[in-house]
């Protein structure tokens, strides 16, 4: 399972223009790549399909939250608190996105897209505010990564699109090789 989570760092206890946005913008990109999605530290209260009503009454993007709410209809769509000691583990190991990765701690999307063609599990984190990710989530994540391995800074939402897309493709060209074939048409 492959999940793009948006961690707020904007404001935990009210809803604002920018949230919306950002989240009516994920849905159509996890759905088209078969991610799932998670909001993190949100002020939501309810079961994500009534959120995922919420949302899609408030804009046109992606036809109006048509896929925001397929995802949350096939139990795509997830509400999580902010962690205290840890993200859930039925997610996955944690991965925060930044241009910044740690030496130690850096992982490739090759090797991320390798590890869960092998049925691994991972849970993207994507800062949402203008401070991205808090220190504290790159010290809680296993792994950071730069989707971009050029060191490039990325407009949150252009990372929202960036990081499934790239995995993905990376996915769908790894499994062409598997099956021996030498071109890949993508």
């Amino acid at each position: 399972m492959l999940t793009v989570a948006l961690y707020n760092t904007y404001d935990p206890k009210k809803l604002h223009e920018a949230h919306l946005r950002a989240i009516a913008r994920a849905g159509p990109i996890a759905y088209a790549y078969g991610f799932h999605l998670a909001l993190v530290g949100f002020p939501f209260e309810g079961r994500p399909v009534d959120v995922a009503e919420e949302i899609a009454g408030h804009t046109t993007i992606g036809e109006g939250g048509k896929y925001l709410l397929e995802l949350a209809q096939r139990n795509r769509f997830h509400l999580l608190e902010f962690p205290k000691k840890g993200f859930p583990p039925q997610f996955g190991t944690p991965v925060a996105t930044t241009r910044k990765p740690s030496e130690e701690k850096e992982i490739t999307p090759l090797e991320l897209a390798e590890r869960a063609l092998k049925g691994e599990s991972f849970l993207l984190l994507i800062g949402l505010g203008r401070h991205g990710l808090p220190k504290e989530i790159f010290k809680m994540a296993r792994y950071h990564m730069d989707i971009t391995g050029k060191r490039v800074s990325l407009e949150t939402c252009t990372a929202i699109g960036a990081i499934p897309a790239r995995i993905s493709t990376l996915m769908e060209a790894l499994r062409w090789k598997d099956h021996g074939r030498k071109t890949w048409r993508g």
